[in-house]
């Protein structure tokens, strides 16, 4: 994001994460403070992953949206698929909030904006 102010939350978020694990009350709290941020900045992308994420987590009391994953990848001749993540494991989910949080860091980065949109996706879809 543009502002000191909403990197900072940003960042206090992921240090939350990384301490506590997901926990429902506190993110949720924060994603909605950081949300003005982005309408600030009129990105509407982002701020529609932020509500949609702290709504998420709101209703399921964890975060169930996996990474998104890359394009097949091709090895020699063939495609082969990329791994779906098992978001039954907590660290995945931790580790795909954390990774969602550092999109928010530096949204201008194209496959960082690429991958806005397919949370956003997944999300809609949950």
């Amino acid at each position: 994001m543009k502002t000191i102010e909403a990197n900072k939350l940003i960042v206090k978020l992921q240090k939350d994460i990384a301490k506590s694990g997901i926990v429902k009350e506190q993110l949720v709290k924060d994603l909605k403070e950081l949300r003005p941020y982005a309408l600030t900045e009129e990105d509407p992308t982002l701020t529609k992953v932020i509500r949609l994420t702290y709504e998420h987590i709101e209703n399921t009391g964890t975060f169930n949206i996996p990474i998104p994953a890359d394009e097949a990848i091709l090895e020699g001749d063939e495609e082969v698929e990329a791994e779906v993540m098992d978001m039954e494991d907590f660290e995945n989910k931790r580790m795909s909030l954390d990774y969602l949080l550092s999109l928010m860091l530096d949204r201008t980065n194209p496959t960082n904006q690429q991958d806005l949109c397919e949370y956003r996706d997944m999300l809609k879809a949950y």
